[in-house]
């Protein structure tokens, strides 16, 4: 299927009163992360029936899908990736991580992260000892390849292997931008759900250096009597 044939097929489901709504929510003012993003007011539920209908469009195609300024372009584009990279053999998951890497500055806001990169670069990494990879995201400029190296642990937290997470939270401690302090924060409260002495240890070794935000999205499942004790003790506050 042709990009221009989806992205009809988007503007067919499209709602002004959502696409307002949406550009408010996704910071889209001058200044803020997602500036400049522009959406066609499509709902995700919406957005993923056509990903599904357009499952077998070729990267060629996708790669326009992720250039186009319509923000349900990229996230159907998102969809389809993760979907194709699902039903892949090794070679083909190899050549959707490296294409999926190559289109970063695409991945331009957190749901777009979110919904794809634990799919395809925590999938990838998941069984594999070399994760330079995963730092090499960590160490770059782009907020978005920060956020990506962070969530991308999700897959590694569901298979219990909790080392990233905690290596990655460190690094990020002194993040400026509160978007990293949430993608932190909820993948430490993920780690906690699966062994609450890996939240706790880290929570007794940083609690009085994480940001404020980062901290409250980490103890979010703890017990009442836990979450004041940490709480209370005095956390870093940070501005963007």
């Amino acid at each position: 299927m042709r990009a221009t044939n989806i992205k009809e097929q988007l503007r067919q489901l499209g709602n002004p009163a959502k696409a307002d709504h949406s550009a408010y929510f996704f910071k889209t003012g001058k200044g803020e992360y997602g500036e400049g993003d522009r959406f066609i007011g499509c709902t995700v539920p919406e957005t993923r029936s056509v990903a599904k209908a357009n499952r077998y469009t070729p990267l060629s195609e996708l790669e326009k899908l992720l250039a186009d300024e319509m923000h349900e372009c990229r996230l159907c584009a998102l969809i389809i990736l993760v979907e194709q990279f699902k039903q892949a053999d090794e070679p083909k998951r190899k050549e959707i991580v490296d294409f999926y890497l190559s289109h970063t500055p695409r991945v331009n806001n957190w749901d777009l992260v979110d919904l794809s990169c634990y799919h395809i670069v925590g999938e990838w990494l998941k069984e594999k000892d070399d994760r330079t990879l995963l730092y090499g995201l960590a160490a770059s400029s782009l907020l978005w390849d920060q956020r990506i190296a962070v969530v991308s642990t999700m897959a590694f937290i569901r298979n219990n292997d909790f080392d990233d997470i905690l290596r990655l939270s460190e690094i990020f401690l002194a993040h400026k931008h509160d978007l990293m302090h949430k993608a932190c924060g909820w993948m430490l409260r993920e780690a906690g759900k699966r062994d609450e002495t890996i939240l706790t240890g880290f929570l007794d070794d940083h609690c009085t250096e994480m940001p404020r935000t980062m901290l409250r999205y980490a103890i979010e499942r703890l017990s009442p009597e836990q979450k004041t004790k940490y709480m209370q003790r005095p956390a870093r506050q940070t501005t963007l």
